[in-house]
């Protein structure tokens, strides 16, 4: 059986697309997730300034997942971020034990 660890992920989302493309992005993450992982929580921060331009954009939507998986798993999803149209930045971090 595999050993589960908490994670927390990240996403900072393009604004140009539209809220719909926002939207559809983070229910594709959602579902991703809860298909290969335990969900625990989505926390969307909303739209927030960025501290520099990324890709020419000032702004970027926030969200961050928490979730319960095996050790291969963020590696996966990591993968799926870098290839997403839409993801501007991501960060995927394995929480310590409480």
């Amino acid at each position: 059986m595999a050993v589960m660890a908490n994670y927390e992920t990240v996403m900072v989302l393009s604004l140009k697309n539209g809220e719909e493309a926002v939207q559809a992005i983070v229910e594709k993450f959602k579902n991703t997730i809860e298909k290969h992982a335990t969900l625990q929580s989505i926390d969307e921060w909303g739209k927030r300034k960025l501290a520099y331009l990324i890709n020419k954009e000032s702004e970027g939507y926030y969200v961050l997942i928490n979730f319960e998986s095996d050790a291969a798993f963020p590696a996966e999803l990591d993968r799926r971020y870098k290839i997403t149209d839409g993801v501007l930045r991501s960060l995927i971090i394995k929480k310590e034990d409480e």
